[in-house]
């Protein structure tokens, strides 16, 4: 690694994010279709809440991916 590239620790919660909204928005779409038997299931909280980290999770991996420095 060179002095010059430096990667970003908000790149890495980003990977982070995007894996955690995927796990948590599977969890969600199987719960679509076999509900469990819980008090507002109906509102598929977590798939919403999966598609959301997934969201802020994808844009955190595009905004502070590592990229080559532009030249000024």
């Amino acid at each position: 690694m060179t002095s010059g590239s430096h990667l970003s620790i908000w790149f890495f919660v980003g990977i982070l994010l995007a894996f955690y909204g995927l796990i948590i928005a599977g969890a969600g779409i199987y719960g679509w279709f076999v509900p469990p038997q819980v008090h507002l299931a109906q509102y598929h909280a977590d798939l919403w809440w999966g598609l959301l980290l997934l969201a802020i999770g994808v844009f955190y991996c595009y905004h502070f991916a590592p990229r080559k420095a532009r030249a000024r």
